[in-house]
């Protein structure tokens, strides 16, 4: 796998279609509207994540390929922000157009206990203008040369119409290069002549009109799309039952479903087609690619909303050897963290003899954002901090037990007394402790007023601690009721 994850690092491809803002209101419901039967939910913050095609050029982008992008946005505020947000990730936008006809799409979704209460959508889906689709297609034919791969992200809002994807296919052919599409709707001839298509299971049972009730049924509806539309690949998703994968002349695959929980399924299909199309990209194998492309899927729906998946969270996923990160490594993957839009927060600790006090406390802290950076003292810091007995756990043991938390993003590991330095090298929007402290009582409080972010402070298990433990297994007196 490492092989093949290193050889996204610059691969150039470009993404076509349908550009999209998802903005996201977090807030809290404790109580029933009286005016009418329904939740009224106290916004508390809001974020704005990239969004259909945008968000599989982030993909793109978060994997290390070198990525451009082409479509159409409105005239207004959010078409700024989306181009702002591209630009600010290396994502090459000359390619994106004002179209004065239509707004830029926004999905408002409006969240609460990581559950989604409401969700609004500003869109026009009419067909592009005729003069719009020659100005796309021409970006296309000036960049063409020097790709590797096109990605066509089709969501129906009247981008991705006949000519550009007939236009599309003439520079693909022309180059030789793979068109892969992530299709929408139920006419499929437009897609005629791509050399990969992945639409999910309901589709593909629509198009070729035909139900699918097990494998021997969407293998045989996935050869009937192929042979239609003279496909040279398919990957038809299967939710709960995995990816089919076919390849004429080259037989079929079917893989299970890679996720573990499932939280939210907003833009599994883009990590999907960005995985797979970065590595087919590269140059890696078909199946290859379909197995990464479903590991990446099910790492994405494990999250809250439109996510993006890192190199470093494919390898941790596949259970790679975990990865102990420097304080000269964590600046600029917070740098990166941020610039993507993520809320990060940090907090620290000795973490000796994890218990589930900590376990709680560490879940907690992971719900207040997006990415969870842990900084644990090294075993010199313990020994300053603690006595000359401590830590009764090494440090690289402790971090590697603290990296197989699921809620647990980042491990770093500081030699100082305070991690007052990895505060100001992260720069988190949140910093939590536990509630046996005061804010002014807590390492790094006033460095977080001086980028506007803040201190929480979260309620521990009652008669659990390390050093109670340890005291108990010392004394002979066992471990204590929980």
């Amino acid at each position: 796998m490492n092989h093949a994850l290193a050889r996204l690092n610059g691969s150039p491809v470009l993404v076509v279609g349908d550009l999209m803002a998802d903005r996201y209101q977090w807030g809290e419901v404790q109580r029933i509207s009286p005016e009418a039967p329904v939740p009224v939910v106290r916004i508390v913050r809001e974020e704005l994540r990239l969004g259909g095609a945008a968000n599989v050029a982030h993909n793109l982008a978060a994997l290390g390929c070198r990525v451009s992008i082409c479509g159409l946005v409105g005239r207004d505020s959010t078409a700024g922000d989306l181009i702002e947000r591209l630009t600010g990730l290396r994502i090459d936008t000359a390619g994106v157009i004002a179209d004065e006809s239509r707004p830029t799409t926004v999905k408002l979704r409006v969240m609460a206990r990581h559950q989604q209460m409401l969700r609004c959508d500003w869109e026009k889906s009419h067909p592009a203008a005729p003069e719009l689709t020659e100005q796309l297609l021409g970006q296309v034919r000036d960049r063409a040369g020097d790709l590797a791969a096109i990605v066509v992200s089709d969501y129906g809002k009247g981008v991705v119409g006949e000519t550009l994807m007939a236009g599309l296919i003439k520079a693909g052919k022309k180059h030789g290069l793979p068109v892969i599409v992530d299709p929408k709707g139920i006419d499929f001839a437009k897609y005629r002549g791509v050399d990969c298509l992945t639409p999910n299971e309901s589709e593909a049972a629509t198009v070729a009109r035909m139900d699918i009730g097990n494998e021997d049924d969407a293998l045989r509806a996935g050869r009937l799309l192929m042979e239609e539309l003279g496909l040279e690949r398919m990957c038809m998703t299967r939710g709960a039952n995995g990816v089919l994968a076919i390849e004429r002349g080259g037989g079929h695959q079917f893989l299970p479903a890679r996720a573990r929980e499932v939280y939210d399924v907003t833009g599994a299909g883009d990590t999907f087609i960005s995985m797979m199309s970065g590595l087919i990209a590269a140059g890696e194998p078909f199946f290859q690619a379909v197995s990464l492309a479903n590991l990446a899927a099910g790492i994405a729906v494990g999250r809250v909303g439109t996510a993006t998946v890192t190199v470093s969270d494919m390898l941790s996923a596949a259970d790679q050897p975990f990865r102990l990160y420097t304080p000269g490594d964590i600046g600029e993957i917070a740098d990166g963290l941020r610039a993507q839009g993520k809320r990060i927060v940090f907090t620290n600790g000795c973490f000796d003899l994890l218990h589930a006090g900590h376990i709680q406390y560490l879940r907690d802290s992971r719900g207040m954002g997006d990415t969870l950076i842990v900084g644990i003292n090294s075993d010199d810091s313990v020994r300053r901090l603690k006595g000359p007995h401590r830590p009764v756990i090494g440090v690289d043991d402790r971090a590697h037990v603290l990296s197989a938390l699921a809620f647990v993003d980042y491990v770093v590991v500081f030699d100082e007394d305070t991690p007052l330095e990895m505060i100001r090298r992260i720069r988190p929007a949140v910093l939590t402790k536990g509630a046996d402290y005061t804010v002014n009582t807590v390492v790094g409080h006033e460095l977080m007023a001086e980028w506007g972010g803040e201190v929480r402070l979260i309620p521990l298990k009652e008669n659990r601690s390390s050093s109670g433990i340890i005291d108990r297994i010392v004394q002979g007196q066992g471990v204590a009721e929980g």
